[in-house]
């Protein structure tokens, strides 16, 4: 009899390890997707990432946000992207910090199965199943004609990019451009670079605004370009006499709205790229199609429209601090 309770008890501690370890391979069956932003700095990829978030909680997936500390560190996305493909992840999701530095190692992803989906800032690669981004070149000629009507069609205007290589900037200066041809008394006098960087920002702008004392009007690609373009201004007490349209809203920027230096905003949808983007991801894991282009659209901001609640919307996506 005791043999036979004994061989019972092993059976039991048998099946309740069996039942242990399913349970374990259960919960690593819970999807995890990588969200690698180009930068943690701005109010930008904040929005992006709760986006992220949204989608991951609605879907059951784990998203894993890791991205480098500044969006010149291509180096530092490659080794994260490195070391999420070691970890297996079931998808990654990145807006990337460089057209092509970051190719080899999306196609090392692509080669063990790994899907991407590009948001923001795409590749010059087909691996890529979707980019989920704004329509950068068409904004940036909005930027343009926006900019030229605010110059009275005459004069001369300035370019403050971010970071030459990132496809946004390229982009961006690609619309801008082709903008400014339409607007024949328009010169385009100055194109500068603040490598995404507050700081940077106003030290070019401020170089700018000394090399060329005639300049009408400044078009500022992103963020930072917009926040140190907008101190370079305000230092001079130059705000309403030099014209500033500008990419992004953030809080500095509805500030900058707010108080007259910047005059019109180019609004993207961060949230919906972050939201948009992961599932995008889990449809490809589960191998269903997925848009190769998703547009998250871009809006026009003004003073004029601030206070329309569709547009407090999309300027506060995370809600007013």
């Amino acid at each position: 009899m005791l043999r036979y309770n004994n061989r019972i008890s092993l059976a039991l501690i048998s099946v309740l390890l069996l039942s242990l370890l399913s349970c374990g391979r259960g919960q690593d069956k819970r999807l995890r997707i990588l969200v690698s932003p180009k930068g943690l700095t701005h109010d930008f990829w904040l929005s992006v990432k709760a986006g992220a978030d949204s989608a991951g909680r609605e879907m059951g997936v784990e998203i894993v946000w890791k991205g480098p500390a500044a969006e010149t560190d291509i180096a530092g996305q490659i080794a994260i992207i490195e070391d999420y493909i070691n970890k297996r992840m079931d998808a990654i999701v990145m807006a990337a910090c460089d057209t092509k530095a970051l190719i080899p190692v999306v196609e090392r992803a692509h080669a063990e199965g790994i899907p991407v989906i590009t948001i923001d800032s795409g590749l010059d690669s087909d691996i890529p199943l979707s980019f989920v981004a704004s329509d950068n070149v068409r904004a940036a000629e909005k930027a343009a004609d926006i900019l030229a009507q605010l110059v009275g069609e005459r004069g001369a205007v300035a370019l403050v990019n971010f970071i030459p290589g990132a496809a946004t900037s390229i982009w961006r200066e690609t619309g801008f451009n082709q903008g400014i041809e339409k607007h024949p008394d328009i010169i385009l006098a100055a194109v500068q670079y603040c490598q995404a960087d507050v700081a940077t920002a106003m030290t070019v702008t401020e170089n700018i605004l000394t090399a060329q004392p005639e300049l009408k009007g400044i078009f500022a690609a992103n963020e930072a370009a917009a926040i140190g373009a907008s101190q370079a201004i305000s230092a001079r007490n130059l705000q309403g006499k030099i014209k500033l349209v500008a990419f992004d809203a953030s809080p500095a920027e509805i500030e900058g709205l707010n108080s007259g230096v910047i005059h019109a905003l180019l609004v993207q949808n961060p949230f919906a790229m972050g939201y948009l983007g992961v599932k995008s991801a889990v449809k490809a894991i589960h191998g269903e199609p997925v848009e190769k282009r998703i547009d998250t659209g871009v809006t026009v901001i003004t003073p004029d429209n601030l206070d329309q609640p569709e547009i407090q919307k999309l300027v506060y996506p995370l809600g007013r601090k």
